[in-house]
């Protein structure tokens, strides 16, 4: 144990350092409150990121967003995908906005996409493959137009390459219920809310407990058999 003696010299540069410190937070609280902050970017911003050198973008609705974006991730060549809205009147709609039916938005996913390692036309025949194309306004347990399914072609080649695939899809489709799928061009990509983003990475139970409970990998194989693409 120390017993020296504390001198009125020691206090008085303990009282010294104690002030400096105080003076120190003080300087830092002011500096903090006083810099100026970037304000958050709203739900539903456009995007602004520059797109890798040589890709493209292509833009599906096709029912809960959370399992459109998992269906794309899954294929080579697809860069990267974003959840949004798009297809309606409301400029950066939030979730709730979009839920409420009033927007005109369908929930919907941007990709982008290497055209030398997949095609546009081989994700618009993917897709037919990963939605119940035979139901309007609706996909699998979520009911009303923001999960009505669409391609929305970014260019007049793509719509022209979905009219095609379409086309084809009517003759060889293993159902007999007509295909009621949109083809029209796209409007502006609002992307939704962080907490939307790879949702199926982020909450997988939940995610694969939602896609299980609306019997959407059921209903697929059972409208295209070894075609599907759960």
């Amino acid at each position: 144990m120390n017993t020296t003696p504390t001198t009125p010299k020691s206090k008085s540069t303990q009282r010294a350092f104690w002030l400096a410190m105080a003076l120190i937070v003080i300087l830092i609280g002011w500096w903090v409150l006083a810099t100026p902050r970037q304000a958050p970017e709203p739900a539903g911003a456009a995007a602004t990121a520059p797109l890798p050198a040589g890709s493209e973008v292509a833009v599906f609705a096709g029912g809960c967003f959370w399992c459109t974006e998992a269906d794309f991730d899954k294929v080579p060549g697809v860069l990267a995908t974003t959840s949004g809205y798009t297809g309606g009147k409301t400029a950066k709609p939030t979730y709730a906005e979009v839920s409420s039916h009033t927007t005109g938005h369908a929930e919907a996913v941007q990709v982008i996409f290497d055209p030398s390692q997949v095609s546009y036309r081989q994700l618009v025949d993917y897709f037919w493959r990963t939605i119940d194309p035979t139901v309007k306004d609706r996909q699998f347990c979520d009911i009303g137009t923001p999960y009505r399914t669409v391609i929305f072609a970014t260019s007049a080649e793509q719509l022209q390459t979905a009219q095609a695939s379409l086309a084809e899809l009517e003759k060889t489709k293993p159902f007999p219920e007509p295909i009621v799928t949109q083809l029209r061009m796209a409007d502006d990509f609002y992307p939704a809310e962080a907490e939307h983003q790879n949702y199926h990475q982020v909450n997988p139970k939940r995610y694969d407990f939602y896609r299980a409970g609306c019997g959407r990998d059921a209903r697929l194989v059972q409208l295209w058999g070894a075609l599907a693409k759960p």
